[in-house]
């Protein structure tokens, strides 16, 4: 196996510190609010935007500077070589001297100037306690140069160095030596000024990224007041609105929500108070058809069977076969009505004919029984339902909606006329009952005391939803009541529940 190599160790420990710095960023995320990261951020931008701004500035500066201090160096050497000309030649040392003083005295970032001889020997220099010989060497100038330029490293700081001929060199060259001090001085107050600028203008950004962050975050902070409230079960608590932006649309739909949950609180409460009343309901009229049971068979079947047992006592001492044959037709007659009873309170109790010859025969047979003993003209049209089976409790389900629905027409509707429809579509079996009766207000009776009605209603709802169909009910004053049920062929995996639907409005599957 090889040793890994430096480069490999280095892009391990590049990859290492990255997860670190990725870890830490994701840390601070997760501990730390919108509020922060946003003043965060903002904050950050205006740092890294001051900083640059700054960085570019005193860049472009100082080499703007730097650059005129050099035109001023070659300005001052060539100035000086033109006036110095005549002096060199007739040899006047002291007006040399006297010229390159005043040069010195009239500008400011002028450190010195001398003037060598065509061999590079001093001539004349401004320096007061001695001329550096080290000096000679660091600028030479080269035959056919107009001029050379150099920067030296000093103890005083940067100096920028220019020889420039004299007669093309033939009498010599002058070397003039420019500091950087007046190019740091002037960026030294350029920076103070920047600085304090951008310190307002920083300020400034901050005040106004905290305003900002405020007007944000409000609206978040008002959500999560109230998210809280609601996971609470305070489902009044509301947002205000205050814009229309995508803050606002967001109040707005958890607006929407809490009263959505509301009214489903409230309809779920409204349920459980009806299915209670409902199961009460059931258990009194199934107390009350136990009573009803016994006392028919008790006062019907039961005098039958006695009358039977008392009358075939009667007949064991007759001798005289007329009489025994006219007893024991007697007694046939009697122990059919007896059988009959007995049919019609199993029939009551759930007809034969369901199970075996289905829903159709069922409810033809309920409803030719129910014309026949209330006087109510039912039309009864079927479709479609050759062979057609549901399920036993759908079955059941049906036709005990079918047998409400009657019995409410004849107790309350006041009607002379009813059309029950009953037909398959591509995947249910609808039914529709419909009278020509007095009708209802079916919102003021959800809400009135009229338990009973209520009851039945929210009966025939309960047993759609149990078999996963649906149940409506369409009904106006003076126009009748139309009921719908929809069961499907094949039975729904979710059933709807709820209060009563209006014809027209979708059912919860």
């Amino acid at each position: 196996m090889t040793a890994p190599t430096a480069a490999t160790l280095a892009s391990r420990g590049g990859g290492s510190t990255v997860k670190r710095l990725a870890g830490w960023v994701e840390g601070i995320h997760r501990r730390v609010g919108l509020r922060t990261k946003i003043m965060g951020i903002a904050v950050l931008s205006v740092l890294v935007l001051a900083v640059g701004m700054a960085y570019q500035t005193f860049s472009t500066m100082s080499h703007a500077l730097l650059a005129v201090l050099d035109y001023r160096a070659i300005s001052t050497a060539n100035d000086l070589a033109a006036r110095s000309a005549d002096l060199v030649l007739t040899g006047n040392r002291y007006a040399l001297y006297e010229l390159l003083s005043d040069t010195v005295k009239n500008t400011r970032d002028l450190r010195y100037v001398f003037i060598l001889d065509p061999h590079g020997n001093v001539v004349v220099h401004t320096f007061g306690q001695g001329f550096p010989l080290d000096l000679l060497a660091a600028n030479q100038l080269k035959p056919g140069q107009a001029y050379s330029l150099t920067i030296l490293d000093s103890d005083e700081g940067y100096i920028h160095d220019v020889a420039v001929p004299i007669f093309d060199g033939r009498a010599g060259q002058v070397r003039v030596g420019f500091t950087e001090k007046l190019v740091d001085q002037t960026l030294a107050r350029t920076a103070a000024g920047h600085v304090l600028m951008l310190g307002l203008v920083s300020l400034l950004a901050v005040v106004a990224a905290y305003g900002l962050t405020h007007l944000l975050t409000r609206p978040v902070r008002e959500l999560v007041a109230a998210a809280t409230a609601v996971s609470q079960g305070d489902l009044t608590r509301k947002v205000s609105i205050d814009t229309n932006d995508e803050l606002g649309r967001l109040g707005q739909a958890f607006n929407e929500m809490t009263d959505s949950l509301e009214r489903s609180r409230t309809e779920i409460q409204h349920l459980s108070t009806m299915r209670g009343q409902l199961v009460s309901k059931v258990i009194a009229a199934q107390e009350e058809e136990r009573k009803r049971i016994a006392r028919e068979l008790h006062d019907e079947t039961g005098q039958c069977l006695t009358s039977l047992m008392l009358f075939m006592r009667a007949l064991e001492d007759v001798s005289d076969v007329d009489q025994v044959r006219d007893g024991l037709r007697q007694l046939r007659a009697m122990t059919a009505e007896a059988l009959d009873k007995v049919k019609r309170i199993s029939a009551e109790l759930r007809p034969s004919v369901l199970d075996d010859l289905g829903l159709t025969a069922a409810i033809e047979r309920y409803v030719s029984d129910f014309s026949a003993q209330t006087g109510l003209q039912v039309c009864l049209e079927v479709q479609g339902m050759e062979g057609v089976r549901l399920s036993r409790e759908a079955e059941v389900a049906v036709y005990r909606i079918v047998q409400e629905g009657l019995t409410n027409v004849a107790r309350h509707a006041q009607a002379s006329l009813v059309i029950l429809d009953i037909k398959r579509s591509l995947n249910d079996v609808v039914l529709t009952l419909s009278d020509n009766g007095r009708g209802f207000d079916l919102e003021a009776l959800m809400s009135s005391d009229d338990t009973a009605r209520r009851m039945g209603l929210f009966g025939m709802q309960e047993r759609a939803s149990l078999v996963g169909g649906r149940f409506s009910v369409d009904s106006r004053v003076g126009r009748g009541t139309r009921i719908r049920l929809e069961i499907p062929l094949v039975p729904r995996q979710n059933g709807h529940s709820g209060d009563v639907q209006k014809e027209g409005t979708p059912g919860r599957r």
